[in-house]
C-alpha cells in the first residue's frame, strides 16, 4: 500500500477508495447527499413531478407474476431484503463472537435500546391519542446505525471506546427491535400455506449448510434464500424478514464472505437508491402546516425527546439498582449525548413510515418529520458531545494536576 513519510519521520499511508468503503462516515455522508438531492428535484418546477412519478412507474409483467411492480415497491420490497440481510448478519456476528456474545455485555445495551424503543413509541401514541395516526407508533421507535456511528466518528478520538461500543450494540439491538416490530405488526393476515413454504426452505436451507461443502452450497443457499423471499412475500410478513433468517443460519464462519460482497452494493447503492426514492417530498405551505400535526409532533418529540429519555433512564436504573456494574463513574453528559444521537431514525424510520400508512400524504408527512427530528437529532447531539468532551478532558487535566501535586 502506498505510505508517504511525514516531515517528522513517521510513516502514514494516504486514503485509499477501500478505506472510504470502510469509513463509517461515509455512507452518512452519501445518505444526506441523496436526501438533499432528492428534496431539491421533487421541489423544481417542471421536474418534480415527473421526478416524483418516476418512482410510481409500473412494470406491468412483475404484477402478473405477484412480484413487486413499481420500482419503489422493488427497492422496498426486494433490494432492502439485501440491506436486512446484511443487519442480520452483523446482529449474528455480534452476539456470537463481538461485543452482545456473553449476558453481562448484553445487558446494559439491551436493556438502553429497550427503553430506547418504549419511550418514543409512548409518547407518539401520547401524542396521537383519539387520532388516525396511531398506527405509526413505531416510526419513532428506530435508530439509523450508519448515520448515528457516523456523526459520533466525526468526534474523533475524543470519543471513550466504551461509548463507541455501547453505541454500535445499542443501535445493533434497535435494529433487530425494529426488524421484529416489522415482521409483526407491519405485515398483512399471513397466509398459512405460504408460510408452509418458508419454513420448507429453511429446513432445505439448513440441510444444504450442514451437508454440503464444496462451491455448489452457496449457489443452493443463495437460491434457496430467494424462494424464501418469494413465500414471504406471498405470506403477508414483510418480504425483508427473510433476509433477516437466512443471515441467522449463515454459519459464522461464513459472515466475513458475505459482508465483503455485500458491503459495496448495499452501503453504496441500496441504500443511496432508498434514499433518492423514499425522500421525494414536495415541501410547500401545507407540508410545512403539517409539521405541526399531531402526527409530526409524536414523530419529532419521539425521536428528539423519548430516544435520549428512554436511554439514558435505562442506563441509570441498570447503575444504580448495581444490576450492571461499570468500571468507572458513568459520565451522565456522555450517555446522555449517545442517546440524542440515537434519535437520527432515518432509513428505518422511513422505512416503518411507508409500511405504517397507505396515504401518500400521510407517508411524506410522517417521512418529513423524521428528516427534521434527525436533523435536529444530529446537530444536537453533535453539539452536546462536543461540550461534553471538552468539559471531561479539562476535568481529567484538573485530576491528573491534583494527583501530581499530591504525588509532589
Amino acid at each position: 500500500m502506498t505510505q508517504h513519510i511525514h516531515p517528522t519521520g513517521t510513516k502514514s499511508r494516504k486514503f485509499t477508495i477501500t478505506d472510504f468503503l470502510h469509513d463509517s462516515r461515509a455512507v452518512g455522508v452519501l445518505l444526506l447527499l441523496c436526501t438533499t438531492a432528492s428534496l431539491i428535484l421533487t421541489n423544481l418546477p417542471g421536474i418534480g413531478e415527473n421526478y416524483n412519478h418516476f418512482w410510481e412507474t409500473e412494470i406491468p409483467f412483475l404484477h402478473s407474476i405477484h412480484l413487486p411492480h413499481s420500482i419503489l415497491h422493488i427497492i422496498n420490497d426486494a433490494l432492502m431484503a439485501l440491506f436486512f440481510f446484511q443487519v442480520g448478519m452483523e446482529i449474528k456476528r455480534e452476539t456470537v463472537v463481538g461485543e452482545l456474545s456473553t449476558p453481562s455485555r448484553m445487558m446494559l445495551p439491551m436493556i438502553a435500546a429497550l427503553f430506547g424503543v418504549i419511550f418514543p413509541a409512548i409518547i407518539f401514541l401520547t401524542t396521537t391519542k383519539g387520532t388516525i395516526y396511531q398506527s405509526g407508533w413505531a416510526i419513532p421507535a428506530a435508530t439509523d446505525i450508519a448515520f448515528s456511528l457516523g456523526i459520533l466518528s466525526l468526534l474523533g478520538k475524543a470519543v471513550p471506546y466504551s461509548m463507541k461500543i455501547f453505541l454500535t450494540a445499542l443501535a445493533i439491538i434497535d435494529d433487530l427491535c425494529a426488524i421484529l416490530i416489522i415482521a409483526f405488526f407491519y405485515g398483512s393476515q399471513p397466509e398459512f400455506m405460504w408460510l408452509l413454504g418458508v419454513v420448507a426452505c429453511v429446513i432445505l436451507i439448513v440441510l444444504v449448510i450442514k451437508y454440503l461443502r464444496n462451491p455448489l452450497s452457496r449457489i443452493l443457499y443463495l437460491s434457496l434464500g430467494v424462494v424464501m423471499w418469494y413465500c414471504m412475500y406471498q405470506s403477508g410478513i414483510h418480504a425483508t424478514f427473510a433476509g433477516v433468517i437466512l443471515s441467522a443460519l449463515l454459519p459464522i464462519n461464513k459472515i466475513p464472505v458475505y459482508e465483503k460482497a455485500l458491503l459495496f452494493p448495499v452501503n453504496f447503492l441500496i441504500i443511496p437508491i432508498f434514499a433518492l426514492a423514499n425522500t421525494s417530498i414536495f415541501i410547500n405551505s401545507s407540508a410545512i402546516a403539517n409539521l405541526m400535526s399531531e402526527l409530526s409532533i409524536g414523530i419529532i418529540l419521539g425521536l428528539l425527546i423519548g430516544k435520549p429519555v428512554g436511554i439514558s433512564l435505562a442506563v441509570y436504573l441498570m447503575t444504580k439498582t448495581r444490576i450492571i456494574k461499570l468500571k468507572t463513574k458513568p459520565n451522565w453528559m456522555l450517555y446522555i449525548g449517545v442517546g440524542i444521537l440515537a434519535g437520527i431514525g432515518f432509513t428505518m424510520s422511513i422505512f416503518v413510515s411507508m409500511l405504517a400508512f397507505d396515504d401518500k400524504a400521510l407517508q411524506d408527512t410522517a417521512k418529513l418529520a423524521v428528516l427534521v427530528a434527525s436533523t435536529l437529532s444530529m446537530i444536537i447531539g453533535y453539539t452536546w458531545l462536543r461540550i461534553a468532551l471538552k468539559k471531561k478532558k479539562e476535568e481529567d487535566q484538573e485530576e491528573l494536576t491534583t494527583e501530581k501535586i499530591v504525588a509532589g
